[in-house]
């Protein structure tokens, strides 16, 4: 199949097009993955009158499954009396839908409500006025069973249909995009020009879910994410967390996502024992699980006065190899349960000095534009940078490596970064192509590498490269400016782990293109207002920096007038 182009926003059938694509997409590449009702879908929706599939695209792209037919109007369909017909007649429509309470207020304005329910406003003895949050509130525990729109109100000037196949698209979506964070607008965007992609060649064997059950446990991890932000009972959630298909560590990452916040609900709930075991499940074993579920339940075990058995767990997690941020969270919680189980206190880390700037600014409701303000001199122009500049230049000089079209990675034309960028074995799928890029640093060809990327590139998405941060006076200045060893280390670390480390970098950078020989030609300044601390993805940062030999200060405003 050839790579879709998304439909001129030209036709009035854009839509229509865009939809068709992603159906025959998976209906080709994914065909064994879909169930025999699924496989229905697809050949019903094709022997639809286009007005008639049109209708439907529209409803599905919509928000919600109940939809009002005096709403269903659209000018390139005609008729949507007419257009609905063939869609109920499949079964794709249920015109009689019974509706509760929840979704009769949804589909009505307030006058509406009013009418319909005049009765049973006034058998609870409410005010003609109540607006509509108070009368669903008074009603709901007297309604609480579903009725037909007729029954809820038989004078309704219109009637309320229920589209049932949008599980079925979500379906379909999730497989072509491997996500249900991307939908349809991706190809209205595209063909705007507001989100370009970079063009990764891909077999038709490259997809997103090599078994109907990964598609499944995703679904049901996503309906669970759901409910626990529509509040739904932590308890009840966490009884229906699925299994994981095995081998498939990106879906046992995110069911570990999952654990770990619905621990926190039932931490904040009170319900401690099964916050413990939701962050014991998500944080084992060690080497594949979440190391957030871990240091989490260590914090509640002292905080429960568990800590011999907290202590125990520390100890056995510092030999683990821990990652910077648990390393960083355990060099904090091992020596304060030393203390209190009257142990032996450890060796005291004394945390690296760093470049100290301090301040005091006329009020600014921008504190880092104050600083950069008052810095700023024509020889040594400051700008604001947070998370942009090593990231950007890590992101162009590495553009080949991100880009690899290595299996499992790139399945749809509209990936803004390879599908497995945050796994484990990421960068250790595409190791030689990282060194490959990282040593055009040892002879100074990342500059023109650099520059090159960034003109033939221009605009098309990339996880670490945002275009309106890289202008190309401050991309020249930074090529001129940062030695190519400072450039390696910090990459070398980014590399170390992806997810964490992209973050926590210094706001401002200072660069010194004049400086004398031997002195740094630039430095990176980290903004702190007054009663703001240092993050812990900041202190690493800093600690790296000192280590590597970095230039790094960090600046600590107050504002005139206030009291040192």
């Amino acid at each position: 199949m050839s790579r879709p182009v998304a439909a001129s926003l030209e036709d009035p059938f854009y839509y229509l097009t865009n939809f068709r694509f992603v159906v025959a997409w998976v209906a080709e590449r994914h065909g064994d993955l879909l169930s025999h009702d699924e496989r229905r879908f697809v050949e019903i929706f094709a022997a639809l009158p286009k007005a008639s599939q049109a209708l439907l695209v529209r409803m599905v792209m919509r928000k919600g499954e109940h939809f009002r037919t005096s709403r269903l109007g659209y000018s390139e369909i005609g008729d949507h009396q007419v257009a609905l017909a063939p869609l109920m007649a499949a079964g794709l429509v249920d015109a009689f839908p019974l509706l509760g309470l929840e979704e009769l207020f949804r589909q009505l304005r307030l006058p509406e409500l009013r009418r319909a329910l005049v009765g049973e406003i006034a058998a609870a003895g409410l005010p003609a006025a109540t607006g509509k949050a108070a009368l669903y509130e008074a009603l709901a525990p007297r309604l609480s069973e579903p009725r037909l729109l007729d029954d809820w109100w038989p004078e309704a000037p219109d009637r309320v249909v229920r589209l049932t196949v949008m599980a079925t698209c979500d379906r379909l979506r999730l497989m072509f995009f491997g996500n249900l964070r991307q939908d349809w607008a991706e190809f209205v965007l595209a063909e705007l020009g507001v989100q370009r992609f970079e063009r990764v060649d891909f077999s038709t064997e490259s997809q997103a879910f090599q078994y109907r059950e990964e598609v499944d446990t995703y679904l049901a991890l996503h309906r669970l994410r759901e409910r626990l932000d529509a509040h739904e009972p932590v308890a009840v959630l966490a009884a229906e967390l699925p299994p994981v298909p095995a081998d498939n560590a990106w879906l046992a990452a995110r069911r570990q996502r999952l654990g770990v916040s619905l621990g926190r609900q039932a931490e904040r709930a009170g319900q401690v024992e099964l916050a413990l075991a939701l962050y014991g499940e998500a944080g084992w074993p060690v080497a594949a699980g979440s190391a957030e579920a871990r240091i989490r339940r260590l914090r509640l075990l002292e905080r429960q006065g568990q800590h011999a058995e907290a202590h125990e767990l520390a100890e056995i997690l510092a030999v683990a190899s821990p990652s910077e941020p648990e390393a960083q969270a355990l060099a904090r919680l091992r020596p304060r349960l030393r203390r209190r189980l009257g142990q032996a206190a450890l060796p005291r880390e004394i945390a690296p000095a760093h470049e100290r700037l301090e301040l005091c600014l006329p009020l600014s409701s921008s504190i880092e534009r104050a600083v950069c303000e008052h810095l700023h001199r024509d020889d040594a122009p400051v700008a604001y940078v947070e998370n942009t500049l090593i990231t950007g230049l890590f992101g162009l000089l590495c553009w080949e490596a991100l880009f690899s079209p290595l299996p499992g990675a790139f399945f749809h034309p509209f990936h803004s970064g390879p599908a497995d960028l945050y796994r484990e074995d990421f960068v250790a799928r595409r190791r030689d192509a990282f060194d490959a890029c990282l040593a055009r640093l040892d002879d100074g060809r990342h500059r023109q590498a650099i520059l090159t990327t960034w003109r033939e590139k221009q605009g098309l998405a990339n996880p670490f490269v945002h275009w309106a941060a890289l202008d190309e006076q401050r991309l020249g200045l930074a090529l001129v400016c940062l030695p190519s060893a400072h450039l390696r280390a910090c990459f070398e670390r980014l590399l170390g782990d992806l997810k964490a480390n992209r973050a926590g970098l210094p706001d401002l950078i200072q660069f010194r293109p004049d400086a004398p020989a031997g002195q740094p030609r630039y430095r990176l300044i980290e903004v702190k207002g007054p009663g703001d601390r240092l993050q812990d993805n900041q202190r690493r940062w800093l600690t790296f920096f000192h280590e590597q030999g970095i230039p790094a200060a960090v600046c600590h405003v107050r504002w005139t007038g206030q009291e040192a």
